[in-house]
């Protein structure tokens, strides 16, 4: 079996059974881009800042007078949309506009945990409407297998069918209990629902973390890897860092970065430089493993 770290993105854009997957590695070998840029930001004119040329109102931007575009360098936008103090519809409409323009999907990182009555109205409806505008949407099995039943079925009879699911197996966070029996529970889970589970949150690669330990023929779940640093190792609240190499030589395929883009004086450079980072670590995987 050959393994996915030797296949490029974009070998794996086309013969992915997922089209969403199919879709995301086209724009990560088109824009030579594995970041997703995970934007904590509480209002709407700082997330539509971040992913956009707006004038900026960031209290980061305030002295530098730059743009902070991080769109074109970027393959994954992350959003935390209940935390925008001014969340209305237009706020994730004008989102959509700009991922179009910027060929980048966005991921709600919602981190769904209910039953599965629940996290459908969750899901499709309230305020917030998550599945109308978000291309990939997170959950946590804890709850049991139920939770990926109905966000499945929430996806398989929409109108929206470019939609994905990732399920969090792992935490970068120092004590947490995602390990183990958990993880596997999550990889067993995903299995059987290949056609709308796209991939994990993890830290590393997972396709041999089952109660067989075997992994399956032709499998490709996508890996989106958090806690991604070129220079910090860790916060006070917990927080662990890897960097862009080690994370990619683990089994990331997608590197997700937050306070290390946009908490310094430039976060178009810094977009940049995880940008050019990530990849030169993709590129390397691939060439150790010729």
């Amino acid at each position: 079996m050959t393994s996915r770290s030797s296949v490029s993105h974009g070998e794996r854009a086309k013969c992915h059974p997922n089209a969403l997957a199919r879709r995301l590695f086209a724009i990560a070998e088109t824009k030579q881009t594995n970041i997703t840029v995970s934007a904590d930001l509480t209002t709407t004119r700082e997330l539509l800042s971040i992913a956009e040329a707006l004038p900026s109102t960031l209290p980061l931007l305030a002295n530098s007078g730059s743009f902070a575009a991080l769109g074109p360098y970027i393959a994954v936008f992350k959003t935390h949309i209940d935390i925008i103090s001014d969340f209305t519809s237009d706020t994730t409409d004008q989102l959509q506009r700009v991922a179009e323009k910027h060929n980048f999907l966005i991921f709600e990182d919602r981190k769904y945990i209910d039953i599965g009555n629940t996290v459908q109205k969750q899901y499709r409806g309230g305020a917030l409407r998550i599945y109308d505008w978000a291309h990939i949407i997170n959950a946590s099995v804890l709850a049991g297998e139920g939770i990926i039943d109905a966000l499945s079925q929430t996806i398989e009879n929409g109108e929206e069918r470019d939609r994905g699911i990732l399920i969090l197996a792992e935490m970068t966070s120092k004590g947490s209990l995602a390990t183990g029996e958990y993880t596997k529970a999550s990889v067993e889970i995903a299995r059987k629902h290949k056609e709308h589970v796209i991939g994990f949150v993890a830290t590393r690669q997972l396709s041999a973390d089952t109660r067989s330990d075997e992994a399956v023929p032709g499998e490709d779940f996508l890996i989106f890897t958090t806690g991604i640093s070129i220079s910090s190792k860790g916060d006070a609240l917990g927080q662990q860092y890897q960097s862009p190499a080690s994370a990619m030589e683990r089994g990331a395929d997608f590197l997700i970065v937050g306070r290390g883009i946009y908490s310094g004086s430039d976060p178009v450079a810094s977009a940049k430089a995880y940008r050019d980072a990530g990849w030169k670590a993709y590129l390397s995987r691939l060439e150790g493993s010729t």
